[in-house]
């Protein structure tokens, strides 16, 4: 979305609107102006000369026919309101839809307490043992298999969510909600249990094998499984020693859990028991198996015939970190912002089954795409040894840390490692005017420094501050501390801040902002270690 520099609302940001009145310059150089009539006397003709009528071309204004302008044959059924509107939306890109964090809490809290209302009007009053068992049972069945929908959709990769929300945000949801719904599974198992126990007057033993007799019960016990598998791999003391590829095979189980326990859904009483929610329920079933089909299948295929990428380079930057250039057909319609990243898939052997995230270090220029990889382990290690011509499969772009989340017109970029690729582009390209935005750039020594050369000639040329902070931390040197923040920013409070590092710096500099003054919602970070 461009912005007029002349709109009042900027009034209190002199130097920002100097930088939009700079950007936009170049867009009126190379107009000539345009030629000047001769004057006319009082009669209406040009002196010396005899003015003679001109005829009025078909489809030609009255203003068009004044001033020479080419005339525009009108479309049949085009309204001036509809060529005004198209014409607008020629000149400024609609800006990418984005679901905020809290308009998707809002809307998973909504949904869970339809789901209780439902419940509730189906719900059987009685104080029989067997019956509250039952009651209980078929909440936490509902709400369960709401939570397993709510999941599925978190991580459906709908760009709308992926861009408001953030990737990394995203994933940290769907792992804490993740053990609420196993919960929800465990508690609806057992309460079933009981209730079915209390009923038939046995013990649990024979009730169990009573009801695994039932196909609908045998397979929501199989999908139960399944998605207790899935979730027991995903936890991090297990998580750390289970190969990316076992971890992922494991985690498309999940998909198959999930179509067990709608089949078992389908058969029970709240769902079953009426017309009405049986649509619902299926119509919400189906709605997340098209927006994963879609957005994790159809469109990374569709995009991958479509941009045909290719590595055309691969350059050393430093110790174990290396660029690779990508370069495709028509990027520009990816609309990649500076911030996000991708999902790679080099096709080569003992890389293509892997897809893995890497952000943008540069701009897209020229339908090229540049990422900036250090090498942390097999997968990583490899991509060093690509060579061009090498077809790349690249989904996205996803991820949220970008120049929408900005509130303030000073920023401060806030890099650790190798965290510095989506800060240099947006290093590059944030709109500010001299002395709006300040790099800090966290490394252990100046040989683990990145992308340096680039860093200082975009400060030189964009009379924005760069900082090194550089040594190992330990009690008597602390570059993260408040008061060194400070020390290099005064006015560090009226700063939004970008923040991208390995999890323990971003934590201990988030903790450090807030307390040198900074308010937590305008410290916007992104954290790839899911």
């Amino acid at each position: 979305m461009t912005t007029d520099a002349a709109d009042p609302r900027l009034d209190a940001y002199p130097a920002l609107a100097a930088y939009l009145r700079q950007m936009d310059a170049p867009l009126d150089q190379g107009i000539p102006p345009m030629p000047q009539e001769p004057p006319r006397t009082p009669g209406g003709g040009r002196r010396g000369m005899r003015e003679v009528p001109r005829a009025r071309r078909v489809g030609e204004t009255p203003r068009a026919r004044r001033v020479g302008e080419t005339p525009r044959v009108r479309r049949v059924g085009e309204t001036p309101r509809v060529r005004r509107v198209r014409e607008a939306s020629r000149a400024t890109p609609v800006p990418p839809v984005r679901v905020s964090p809290r308009t998707l809490h809002t809307g998973i809290v909504n949904g869970a307490l339809g789901i209780t209302a439902m419940w509730a009007v189906q719900a059987e009053l009685s104080a029989r043992l067997d019956v509250l068992f039952a009651t209980g049972a078929h909440l936490t069945g509902l709400l369960a298999g709401y939570g397993i929908l709510v999941m599925l959709f978190l991580m459906s990769r709908v760009p709308a969510v992926e861009h408001g929300v953030g990737a990394d945000r995203l994933a940290r949801t769907h792992a804490v909600g993740g053990r609420y719904v196993l919960s929800l599974c465990a508690a609806h198992a057992l309460l079933a249990l009981c209730g079915y126990a209390a009923h038939a007057d046995t013990d649990l033993l024979h009730a169990t094998l009573d009801l695994l007799g039932y196909p609908g019960l045998a397979a929501a016990t199989a999908g139960t499984t399944l998605l207790t598998a899935v979730g027991v791999t995903s936890a991090r003391a297990l998580r750390r020693r289970v190969r990316h590829e076992a971890w992922r095979a494991v985690h498309l189980l999940t998909y198959l859990g999930a179509a067990l326990a709608f089949a078992h859904q389908l058969a029970g009483p709240d769902v079953a028991g009426g017309v009405l929610s049986l649509g619902l329920w299926s119509l919400l079933h189906a709605t997340v198996a098209v927006l994963l089909v879609w957005y994790r299948v159809v469109v990374p295929v569709r995009q991958a015939l479509r941009h045909s990428l290719r590595v055309i380079g691969v350059r050393d930057e430093g110790p174990g970190v290396v660029s690779v250039v990508v370069q495709g057909i028509g990027v520009d319609e990816l609309r990649a912002e500076p911030g996000q990243f991708f999902r790679w898939r080099f096709l080569r052997r003992r890389l293509w089954h892997t897809a893995l995230p890497f952000s943008l270090s540069a701009p897209v220029r020229d339908d090229t795409l540049r990422i900036t990889v250090k090498a942390a382990g097999d997968h990583t290690r490899r991509i060093r040894r690509l060579r061009p011509g090498t077809r790349v499969l690249a989904t996205g772009p996803f991820g949220a840390l970008t120049a929408h989340r900005r509130t303030r017109r000073k920023v401060l970029l806030l890099a650790g490692g190798v965290g510095i690729t989506p800060m240099r582009a947006l290093f590059e390209t944030l709109p500010g005017g001299p002395g709006d935005l300040t790099l800090l750039y966290r490394a252990g020594s100046a040989e683990q420094l990145v992308l340096r050369e680039e860093l200082e000639a975009i400060a030189r040329t964009r009379q924005a501050g760069l900082h090194y902070l550089l040594g190992r931390s330990d009690a008597s040197f602390d570059p993260l501390a408040p008061q060194a923040l400070r020390n290099l920013i005064p006015d560090l409070a009226d700063h939004d801040v970008y923040l991208c590092g390995p999890p323990g710096m971003s934590a201990a500099a988030t903790t450090a902002l807030v307390r040198a003054g900074v308010p937590e919602d305008r410290i916007h970070a992104e954290c790839f270690t899911f």
